[in-house]
């Protein structure tokens, strides 16, 4: 059974780290010469991709919570032992902000400053798949959900591209509306295990 994260203090914690991707997206911004904010434009139809391309993904998540496979109960079980008591202590409201916090730091990391300045240096392929890797290790907390991850990250690579114009708000929305998603499910699941 995995170590559940002290609840006390969890939601500041995990907020101000979050916001440090975005310190170290300028700062890594600055040693490439990249404005990691550069591609980001506010546009309705960007959050219209942005929210319809959540689905996808939320539904793999809903997927993944009937296959009996053994990764993916222990995926399941790490996430619900280590995150369920922390989640359940807040409203949704702080869960949503703490969401909306990783979307958009994880994205301006990951897509608006690596996955730019890899494209500088390799192809747009090449520089997709690289930054999806890296994001898949930085979220490698069991080898499934590393290959998951990358995956997830291939994604929003390519969403960041969608509709022909490049707008960073496409994986934004996605990974941010995903994440609150997925935050109440676990939310849900662990406070159903425990009236069991």
């Amino acid at each position: 059974m995995a170590t559940a994260l002290n609840p006390n203090g969890f939601f500041s914690k995990a907020c101000y780290f979050e916001a440090s991707l975005i310190l170290l997206a300028i700062a890594l911004g600055w040693i490439a010469g990249i404005n990691p904010f550069e591609s980001l434009h506010f546009s309705e139809l960007a959050i219209g991709y942005g929210v319809i391309g959540t689905a996808p993904l939320f539904l793999l998540f809903l997927v993944m919570q009937h296959i009996d496979s053994e990764p993916v109960i222990k995926i399941r079980q790490l996430l619900l032992d280590t995150l369920g008591p922390c989640l359940s202590r807040y409203h949704w409201t702080d869960l949503f902000m703490l969401a909306a916090i990783a979307g958009i730091s994880e994205e301006i990391l990951f897509r608006g400053v690596i996955q730019t300045w890899l494209e500088s240096i390799w192809s747009m392929k090449t520089a997709l798949l690289a930054s999806s890797l890296m994001f898949g290790l930085a979220h490698a907390i069991t080898p499934l959900y590393a290959i998951l991850a990358t995956l997830v990250g291939i994604y929003l690579g390519l969403s960041f591209d969608y509709g022909g114009e490049r707008n960073i708000l496409i994986p934004i929305v996605i990974h941010g509306l995903y994440d609150f998603l997925a935050f109440i499910a676990l939310m849900r699941a662990y406070c159903c295990q425990q009236f069991r």
